[in-house]
């Protein structure tokens, strides 16, 4: 059991959190009011546990189904963004994925941080485009996204509202 605030009432009430999974090689998650923190070497069976235990977490805080699906779609597209900026190799990522007032966040926290991401670089109806549709998504679906630095190299924010 851990301590929560209601939001906006100051009342603490005790809740049951959900079990997460035993940690193993390139995944360490922990809880997080609201949500999780996850750890992680970036690799598509890692991405996949991710995704799955981020709408879990956040199913279970609260969020709508809508909030959650949207949540992954956007948590996938921040990791392959941070491992194409990274290299191809064992990338260290912080992933958060949590509930909040107006919605959800998701946050991803990566080692370079002067690799950042252009806004308005691809255009999403483009047929002959192989990529470069992952930016245009993020500002469709968490417009304001946002870049700043963090203790670990640069975190990518992105508000579900």
């Amino acid at each position: 059991m851990s301590a929560a605030t209601v939001h906006g009432t100051g009342t603490t009430v005790f809740v049951q959190r959900p079990p997460l999974p035993k940690t193993k090689d390139g995944f360490y998650l922990r809880h997080r009011d609201g949500g999780l923190v996850a750890h992680i070497t970036a690799t598509q069976d890692t991405l996949s546990d991710l995704r799955r235990l981020a709408r879990m977490a956040l199913l279970f805080y609260g969020a709508t189904s809508d909030h959650a699906d949207t949540a992954q779609l956007v948590l996938s597209e921040l990791v392959g963004n941070a491992v194409r900026a990274c290299g191809e190799h064992d990338v260290p990522l912080v992933i958060e994925a949590y509930t909040t007032v107006d919605g959800v966040t998701v946050t991803v926290h990566d080692p370079v941080p002067e690799l950042l991401p252009h806004r308005g670089t691809a255009a999403m109806d483009s047929d002959q485009a192989v990529g470069g549709r992952g930016l245009p998504l993020l500002d469709l679906l968490a417009p304001g996204w946002s870049i700043e630095s963090s203790p670990i190299g640069k975190q990518i924010r992105c508000n579900l509202a």
